[in-house]
């Protein structure tokens, strides 16, 4: 059986600011949230004094329209770290009356010092992104594993 994951929640209602012209959740908002849904996972693998920034998307997927007026559901978790480094998987909670999740994604950030240079995390045990994971994040961080290998 998989240990406890770490797990973070972040929820948002779709506003007309949000969306497009078919009424539905624009793509650049979509980065926004997860971005913001993806720090919020780092921060807290990377503990209180973190200091993170964005080193690459990996993969952001949109699996369906988000109509204005949905009250979206994003979940975090932790799927690989390194010295200095941790990458998250957003997975977007399906929305009513779906099976499958709206979103899913892979952000890697980068722990850096005073001048912008990268600093190990305080914290140096994985957060379960190194033992056994649960659906989905397992099916997630091997996916991150293969785009690490192909863009590391």
């Amino acid at each position: 059986m998989a240990d406890a994951v770490q797990e973070t929640l972040t929820h948002r209602l779709v506003l007309p600011r949000d969306a497009n012209h078919h009424g539905t959740l624009y793509a650049g908002s979509l980065l926004t949230l997860a971005l913001e849904a993806g720090y919020a996972t780092a921060y807290r693998v990377a503990g209180a004094r973190a200091n993170l920034v964005l080193k690459r998307v990996l993969d952001l997927r949109c699996y369906t329209p988000v109509p204005v007026g949905s009250v979206i559901a994003i979940r975090g978790c932790e799927v690989h770290r390194a010295r200095a480094q941790v990458v998250v998987a957003l997975y977007g909670e399906p929305l009513a009356g779906r099976i499958r999740p709206w979103m899913d994604g892979l952000m890697q950030f980068v722990q850096v010092d005073a001048r912008g240079l990268p600093e190990p995390l305080d914290s140096p045990e994985p957060g379960g992104a190194e033992g056994e994971l649960a659906a989905p994040w397992s099916e997630l961080r091997e996916r991150a594993r293969r785009l690490l290998r192909i863009r590391g």
